[in-house]
């Protein structure tokens, strides 16, 4: 297991983000992968072709990712070989991969743009949901920068760790790579529903017990809160998670709404068409900008548990 790298690597993306010059300069590891799976899906995800084919060169197009991955990691972990502390550079270079300090700065950005008005708020969130956001008033914009604070803490967080935690390079890189292809053609349109198939169910997989990990950090986190807000949170996620059409998503989310005593979910539009989403949490849904503060504030206190109990694994292995 690779808990040291994994704790360091935590460390390194919460207080050191990845440069923004060096992105501009040779982009990010998220971006070429993303430039990978489009080069093979304008190949092979043939229009005119029955679905059974387009779901079978969507399971190719999967197949050729995580190989390209899993090449990629063998070859860093033969250079690495000869370098002292090996695990110090393995640290660096997954914590490209790890989203804590870009998650948190983009939710911020929100809650401060609708401080200074809806517009700017309404802006600000579009860079980070995928809903219409014109329109939002502000306890709507507040209720979706929390949303994707909480399903993307475990999507580009805790998930990452988990799987670098346990296996090395080669876990983190494959898992950002299926997270990835999920993101860009895992959607239920006419032009992905059969090609991106074997991409939305295999990120189902590796995304099932790391999301209910980061429900029960969550959990762990209310205690910090509020009295009575770890039961609140478990039972708002065992409750309403399952109502989710995501198996995973659902449980971060509920588990922030239970904690915080907020009402999430709910219906929300999407290319002008509404759709009725489960409600997670009971609580109020009236949120606005200082709620988004507390989320914040929520996430935070659970990354910290998380990379508390990594140190604890990792200090063992040492």
């Amino acid at each position: 297991m690779f808990f040291p790298a994994a704790f360091l690597a935590m460390l390194i993306d919460r207080f050191v983000p990845y440069p923004d010059w060096l992105t501009r300069a040779i982009g990010h590891p998220v971006i070429w992968q993303g430039a990978l799976i489009a080069f093979l899906e304008k190949r092979l995800n043939r229009p005119d072709a029955p679905p059974a084919e387009r779901r079978d060169a969507g399971v190719v197009m999967l197949a050729l990712l995580i190989a390209a991955s899993l090449s990629v990691s063998a070859v860093i972990g033969l250079l690495l070989q000869s370098i002292p502390y090996a695990f110090v550079a393995e640290a660096v270079l997954a914590s490209t991969l790890l989203a804590h300090n870009e998650l948190a700065k983009s939710v911020a950005r929100v809650a401060e743009e609708t401080g200074q008005s809806l517009e700017r708020g309404r802006e600000a969130v579009s860079h980070i949901v995928g809903r219409d956001t014109d329109g939002l008033d502000e306890a709507e914009i507040s209720r979706a920068a929390i949303e994707s604070l909480a399903e993307n803490s475990s999507d580009g967080v805790i998930a990452p760790l988990f799987w670098f935690a346990l296996l090395g390079l080669p876990g983190i890189i494959v898992y950002k790579a299926i997270n990835t292809a999920d993101s860009m053609v895992g959607h239920k349109t006419l032009r992905f529903v059969d090609f991106g198939w074997a991409s939305a169910k295999l990120d189902d997989v590796v995304n099932w017990l790391p999301a209910r990990l980061t429900a029960i950090l969550y959990a762990l986190a209310a205690r910090f809160d509020a009295d009575k807000a770890v039961q609140r949170a478990w039972e708002s996620a065992k409750r309403d998670a399952p109502k989710h059409a995501s198996p995973n998503a659902g449980w971060p989310e509920a588990a922030l709404a239970g904690a915080l005593g907020f009402g999430l979910g709910g219906p929300r539009n999407y290319g002008g068409k509404t759709l009725d989403l489960p409600k997670m949490g009971d609580g109020r849904r009236d949120l606005g900008a200082l709620d988004i503060y507390r989320a914040l504030r929520l996430f935070e206190v659970m990354a910290t548990i998380a990379l508390v109990l990594v140190g604890l694994v990792a200090l063992g292995q040492i």
